[in-house]
């Protein structure tokens, strides 16, 4: 009646693991590249390539000089290099991006500095023909004065 699956908690127990958040503390500088499948959180300084399939969250504190790929990131701290995401960049007021911006949507909130050349995937070019201005005519009708 009480019986135990073993297989259970360790499916659990992996899928835990896999969603755990990886952190770079500040005061924390790495020189290399890195390679994730979860989440990021960085408070410190990475010079070289960061690619997840995860979001990437950077702290005021934090730096990334080199590349960054990946879905969806946060700014608040600085970026300079290039970046490359499938999703969302959203800029808090403390951000600092230079360099090159490959993203689908951008969110950029006032206080923040922006100098990158930037392009958008998936949003749709203008046609080529100009927009041809409709005219309506309206007629307006005053309501007559009762003397």
């Amino acid at each position: 009646m009480f019986s135990s699956d073993n297989k259970k908690p360790k499916q659990q127990e992996t899928m835990e693991t896999s969603t755990q958040q990886n952190i770079i503390a500040q005061g924390t500088k790495i020189v290399g590249d890195i390679a994730s499948q979860g989440p990021f959180r960085i408070d410190g300084t990475v010079e070289g390539n960061v690619k997840t399939t995860g979001k990437v969250v950077v702290g005021k504190s934090g730096f990334i000089k080199g590349t960054l790929q990946g879905e969806n990131a946060d700014f608040e701290g600085k970026f300079s290099g290039k970046l490359i995401l499938s999703g969302t960049l959203s800029l808090k007021g403390t951000a600092h991006i230079e360099g090159e911006v490959h993203v689908s949507k951008l969110a950029v909130e006032p206080g923040a500095t922006f100098n990158a050349t930037c392009s958008m995937k998936g949003v749709k070019a203008l046609p080529n023909e100009p927009i041809k201005p409709q005219t309506t005519q309206q007629t307006i009708q005053r309501p007559e004065k009762q003397a």
